[in-house]
């Protein structure tokens, strides 16, 4: 067998990113993202159970700029992975794989996420009365 020096597979040297790959990626991150903000989570709850200490402590930490920063990043890696989520439902129908309309799936994927993201925000400070 002849060999050559051609990579055996696909490798980022070769190819420039695509939106459905960036966007793929962007999904395994997200992923990432949530698990990793569950912690913050699970540290509030133990925290609310612990005793009034230990949740001023956790609530000042998440009433932070950096908290406020990390759950506005969590919220959009929710958003996110749930209307990308959903664009793959709609890939595992069989449909959707048109150039033409993953593309546009894809950026409505962008669009809705960062939309529903503001949202929340919007919401949940004016439940709190603007603070």
């Amino acid at each position: 067998m002849a060999t050559n020096n051609r990579p055996l597979s696909p490798h980022l040297q070769v190819y420039r990113p695509q939106l459905t790959s960036t966007l793929s990626i962007l999904h395994r991150m997200t992923g990432i993202a949530l698990a990793l903000g569950t912690l913050l989570l699970v540290w509030w709850l133990i925290a609310a159970a612990t005793g009034p200490t230990a949740f001023d402590n956790v609530q000042n930490f998440i009433g932070s700029i950096f908290g406020r920063i990390l759950l506005f990043g969590w919220s959009y890696a929710l958003f996110y992975h749930l209307c990308n989520g959903i664009r793959h439902l709609v890939w595992d129908s069989g449909n959707g794989f048109e150039l033409k309309t993953a593309y546009a799936s894809g950026w409505l994927v962008v669009v809705a996420s960062i939309v529903l993201t503001v949202i929340c925000w919007i919401a949940g400070y004016a439940m709190q009365g603007g603070v």
